[in-house]
């Protein structure tokens, strides 16, 4: 446990920076987005096409990775294994990220993005 609280720091620093730069980059995109079809230089299909981006979707894919990553780790707290010795946390969370996966395309199929 001790190299996981050297370790966390940084990782936490990683995280946020990283969330930082994406809410920085689709700000900036959108902003793009909104000054192209302001300026009138593309005609009406090109406009249509880019106000009917994936936000939601993409969004939605997001959020539904951290919710099953979520709940894979609050499933994790309750079952009892060898922190040390044991692969059993990683395949618990692979398959919890892979369920979430699946729900996403499942959904994404169903609203035919």
């Amino acid at each position: 446990m001790e190299k996981l609280d050297l370790i966390l720091p940084y990782i936490m620093t990683t995280v946020i920076f990283v969330i930082i730069t994406l809410i920085i980059f689709r700000l900036f995109n959108f902003v793009l987005q909104q000054q192209i079809i302001k300026s009138g230089a593309i005609d009406d299909q090109a406009t249509r096409f880019i106000k009917s981006g994936s936000w939601g979707i993409e969004s939605l894919k997001w959020g539904l990775l951290l919710l099953f990553g979520g709940l894979g780790l609050l499933v994790l707290t309750y079952l009892p294994y060898e922190i040390d010795k044991s692969p059993f946390p990683y395949g618990i969370e692979a398959i919890f990220l892979a369920m979430g996966f699946i729900s996403y395309y499942l959904i994404s199929r169903r609203h035919g993005a």
